[in-house]
């Protein structure tokens, strides 16, 4: 590849990097250019799915501080630069290795940090970010400094924090129960019917002890 042809080729993925919220490094050896677009369909607006050089990678991922991701560039790559929701390309990018196991997911670089392949495999498990952050909050009795640090917290965090609990609820399932739940609301009062009946029969006798009044004064 001439000089200009790479620099250009590394400046395209430095901006890939740059203006997307993550990326995700797979190994595609195998797939065919069928399977490939197939898995352009699945991901949607939410992430681009491109292969890549691992020199040029390398390089693009030097100038943009991507610390880690040369351990992930071995054999043929392609990432997933997501642009839209995190979880939901996990979970794309998981559900098309199931369906084709020749399509490897090495890990990730989200939130500026780097990833493995089974904290990826815990974003795409992920239900949404306030149901994990709910249950982190209340099944870890996080005081409200904690709660605020949780609901603030970044995605690739929120992922750990998710294993770190299902680990912990594992050994101790009434974690998740996040407190004793709301007595019920206490039953009316017996009496309350008919103490407004008794408001309402006084309200409907006023009115008709004043027309008589008003009829024995026309008598008169």
């Amino acid at each position: 590849m001439a000089r200009p042809d790479k620099a250009a080729a590394v400046a395209e993925i430095v901006d890939s990097f740059n203006e997307s919220a993550g990326a995700v490094l797979t190994e595609y050896r195998g797939l065919t250019v069928k399977q490939l677009q197939e898995l352009r369909r699945a991901l949607g607006e939410n992430a681009n799915y491109a292969v890549v050089k691992n020199t040029l990678t390398q390089l693009a991922a030097k100038e943009v501080g991507a610390e880690g991701v040369d351990d992930l560039l071995s054999g043929p790559t392609a990432i997933a630069f997501i642009n839209g929701d995190l979880v939901e390309a996990a979970k794309g990018l998981r559900d098309f290795a199931k369906a084709n196991p020749a399509l490897v997911i090495k890990g990730g670089y989200v939130d500026g940090a780097l990833m493995d392949a089974a904290e990826i495999a815990k974003l795409a498990d992920l239900e949404s970010r306030e149901v994990l952050l709910g249950k982190l909050a209340g099944g870890m009795l996080a005081s409200l400094s904690q709660a605020v640090y949780l609901l603030n917290a970044p995605i690739s965090q929120a992922a750990r924090l998710a294993g770190a609990l299902q680990a912990k609820a594992e050994q101790d399932p009434s974690i998740l129960a996040g407190g004793a739940p709301a007595p019920a609301p206490a039953p009316a009062s017996a009496e309350t019917p008919a103490a407004a009946a008794e408001e309402t029969t006084e309200a409907e006798e006023a009115p008709a002890e004043a027309e008589a009044s008003t009829d024995a004064t026309d008598e008169a």
